[in-house]
């Protein structure tokens, strides 16, 4: 069924212009890279850190347990080696399918900024939605890939912020033990 729902995506869509933009959206989405120079430069800004640490801390974390574990830990081979039509217009991924790194990183940096602005979180979750649509046109990617990189995304994005919630607690009774002395 996955697969009848990614060749719907090529019959139905597939033309250069959309060739065009989805490999274009797809790189905005390579490595992580747009969300991880928005968080480094949210760093720089006292007012903007906490949405830096906290987006930086979930795409570590969506990392170290999508990248790094269940990709290994599953080996789910990608679509595009089980249809021979299908020529890849990006390079060809060197991992495993499940979960989408591009869904996961995209997803945990956005609902991170959404976390702490409605409005600038609104529009990286509709980049994050596009970066994730385009690895299904592009063949890479499993409807079930993105549906897993988009859970694991909450997942991290929900425990970053309870993890830097739990530090500045800390951080707090330090505070006020050496105050009280």
């Amino acid at each position: 069924m996955e697969l009848e729902i990614l060749n719907f995506i090529q019959n139905q869509l597939k033309s250069p212009f959309m060739d065009s933009l989805m490999t274009f959206i797809t790189t905005l989405g390579n490595g992580g890279i747009i969300w991880i120079t928005i968080g480094v430069l949210c760093l720089g800004f006292k007012k903007t850190r906490p949405v830096g640490i906290q987006l930086l801390l979930a795409i570590a974390l969506g990392f170290l347990i999508g990248n790094l574990g269940l990709k290994v830990l599953i080996g789910r081979q990608r679509p595009y080696t089980r249809n021979e039509d299908i020529l890849l217009l990006i390079a060809e991924p060197k991992d495993y399918s499940f979960p989408s790194g591009h869904t996961l990183s995209s997803f945990a940096a956005a609902i991170s900024i959404f976390f702490y602005n409605k409005k600038w979180g609104a529009a990286a979750l509709v980049l994050a939605s596009l970066i994730a649509f385009s690895r299904m046109y592009l063949y890479v990617h499993y409807p079930s890939d993105i549906a897993g990189g988009l859970l694991l995304a909450i997942v991290v994005a929900v425990l970053a912020r309870y993890l830097i919630a739990k530090l500045r607690e800390i951080r707090g009774r330090k505070k006020d033990g050496l105050h009280r002395m």
